[in-house]
């Protein structure tokens, strides 16, 4: 009996903790909108937790079809621009992807990823030895670098088994 109640605790605990950091992560976004002169509506609000719910990096579509199901009269084309925004501002980044359609990620510390060439599934990791890496001294003198990412192309554990379900998997 005890060890459940501790268990429990710990899970309840855990949430809190998780709600925590999901609200710290809220008043940062709507700081940053606001110092960009932007209004925090109700709508920017919910396409940005929709966003930091998602374990995905989701297209603008597949944000717009979680958002229309709460605001139903919200267009495709404002969900877009809001996620475009989100990029200019730096509250979210843009994530590059082999099938053409623009994705999002709310995680905008340094990481890498991998690509799943058959499902699409972008999957975050941390590597300090590929954090690492050196810019090459040519590209340092020519361009001003924001960042670097190391992107791995490759086939997911799910697609190699050849399970036809991805759950976990934004298909694209």
């Amino acid at each position: 009996m005890v060890v459940r109640f501790f268990a429990v605790a710990g899970k309840m605990m855990e949430k809190c903790m998780e709600e925590e950091y999901t609200q710290g992560l809220v008043e940062q976004f709507m700081q940053r909108c606001r110092g960009y002169g932007l209004k925090v509506t109700p709508q920017r609000l919910a396409i940005y937790r929709k966003l930091l719910a998602s374990s995905e990096h989701p297209s603008a579509d597949a944000v717009y079809k979680k958002i229309v199901q709460k605001y139903p009269t919200m267009s495709f084309d404002t969900v877009n621009r809001t996620l475009l925004t989100f990029a200019d501002i730096g509250v979210i980044d843009t994530v590059e992807s082999h099938s053409g359609a623009k994705r999002y990620d709310t995680d905008i510390a340094p990481h890498h990823h991998l690509h799943c060439i058959r499902c699409g599934a972008i999957i975050d990791f941390c590597d300090s030895d590929l954090d690492a890496i050196a810019i090459p001294e040519r590209i340092i003198r020519n361009f001003t670098v924001l960042g670097k990412r190391v992107i791995i192309r490759g086939i997911c554990p799910q697609c190699t088994d050849g399970s036809a379900v991805h759950d976990d998997h934004e298909n694209s």
